[in-house]
C-alpha cells in the first residue's frame, strides 16, 4: 500500500500544484477522499490510536505528494509564464470537465435538495468575490521582493484559504493563490529556492506555510463535520466553487507582468478562435480525468481482489 498511496499524493500534488482542479478533486475521483479527510481531522483531534493510524496514512500519501509537488514547482515557474494561455487552457478543461464527475459521483447525496442550488450561488459569489477583490488591490501586481509586512501578512490569509480549498473536492488551493494574485510568485520563488538561486522571497514562503499549517487545525474540522452532516449542502457549495474557479482561471493571464508592462488580457473565446491550437490543452483536460477514473476503477478492483 505504500507505493498505492504515494502514487496517490504525487497525483494530489500535481493538482495542487495548478490552478483548476484540487487535490481533494483527485482523491475524490481515485476514491481515497473520506479515507483522507478522516487522517486529517484524526490527527489534529483523534484519539491517541487514531492519530497513529492516520498518521501512518499520511506519511505514505505525503511522501508522494512531497515529490510530486517539488517536481511541479521546478518547471511550472517557466511554464506558466511563457505559455500562459495553453496552461489556462488546460487548467480550464480539467475544471470544467471535472464538475460533471462530481455531480455524478455524488448523485445520491444531491437528489432530492435541488433547494440547496443557493450554496451552488454562495460558492460561484465567493471565488468571482476574490478575484475581484485581487485585482481591486493590485493582486496582478504583488512581488515577493524585499520585506513588507502587509504582504507577508496577505500571503498568511491567502495560505489559510487556499489550503481550506485544497482539502474540498472542488475549487484547487492553487486558484486561491491565483485570485489573490500570488500564484506566479509563489511558484517563482519555490523554484528559485530550490534551484538555490535565490532566498530573498523565503520569508513570504515561510508566511504561506504557516498560513496553511493554521488553515489545517482551524477548518478540517469544519470540514469534516460539514460533510457528514451537512453532506448535500457542501457539495453544491462544492460545485459552486469549482464553477466560479472557471472564472478565476480566465483571470489567471492578467497576473503575469509582462517585460513590456503591458497586461494581458484574461483567457477568452477569442483566444481559443485566434489561436485553435489552444482547444488540444483543453481536451487534455478532459483525458487526463478520464485516465484518473479509470486508474480508480482498476485500484478498486485490486483492493477487492487482495
Amino acid at each position: 500500500m505504500l507505493l498505492l498511496n504515494a502514487f496517490r499524493g504525487f497525483c494530489m500534488a500535481l493538482a495542487d500544484s495548478v490552478p483548476g482542479v484540487s487535490g481533494g478533486t483527485i482523491a475524490f475521483l481515485l476514491g481515497f477522499y473520506d479515507k483522507f479527510i478522516f487522517a486529517l481531522n484524526s490527527l489534529v483531534s483523534g484519539s491517541k490510536d487514531e492519530k497513529k493510524q492516520a498518521l501512518k496514512f499520511l506519511i505514505k500519501l505525503g511522501s508522494g505528494w512531497i515529490i510530486g509537488f517539488l517536481s511541479a514547482m521546478l518547471i511550472l515557474s517557466e511554464i506558466f509564464e511563457s505559455h500562459i494561455y495553453v496552461v489556462s487552457a488546460l487548467f480550464f478543461g480539467l475544471t470544467l470537465f471535472a464538475i460533471p464527475m462530481v455531480i455524478y459521483e455524488e448523485r445520491k447525496s444531491m437528489k432530492g435538495h435541488i433547494g440547496c442550488i443557493a450554496f451552488t450561488i454562495i460558492g460561484i459569489a465567493i471565488v468571482i468575490g476574490i478575484s475581484t477583490l485581487s485585482s481591486k488591490l493590485g493582486g496582478g501586481g504583488i512581488t515577493f521582493e524585499g520585506f513588507n509586512i502587509g504582504i507577508i501578512l496577505f500571503t498568511f490569509l491567502a495560505g489559510m484559504i487556499a489550503i481550506s480549498a485544497m482539502v474540498l473536492p472542488g475549487i484547487s488551493g492553487s486558484t486561491i493563490l491565483l485570485a489573490f494574485g500570488i500564484y506566479v510568485p509563489t511558484t517563482t520563488a519555490i523554484s528559485s529556492i530550490l534551484k538555490m538561486e535565490s532566498f530573498e522571497a523565503l520569508p513570504y514562503i515561510c508566511a504561506l506555510a504557516l498560513g496553511i499549517l493554521t488553515g489545517v487545525i482551524v477548518i478540517i474540522k469544519t470540514v469534516n463535520r460539514a460533510l457528514l452532516k451537512y453532506r448535500p449542502q457542501s457539495m453544491y457549495t462544492i460545485i459552486g466553487l469549482m464553477i466560479g474557479s472557471l472564472y478565476a482561471i480566465t483571470q489567471g493571464p492578467t497576473t503575469i507582468d509582462t517585460a513590456d508592462g503591458i497586461a494581458l488580457e484574461p483567457l477568452s473565446f477569442s483566444h481559443v478562435a485566434g489561436d485553435p491550437i489552444l482547444i488540444i490543452p483543453f481536451i487534455a483536460g478532459g483525458v487526463v480525468l478520464a485516465l484518473l477514473e479509470l486508474l480508480r476503477f482498476v485500484m478498486e478492483k485490486k483492493e477487492k481482489n487482495s
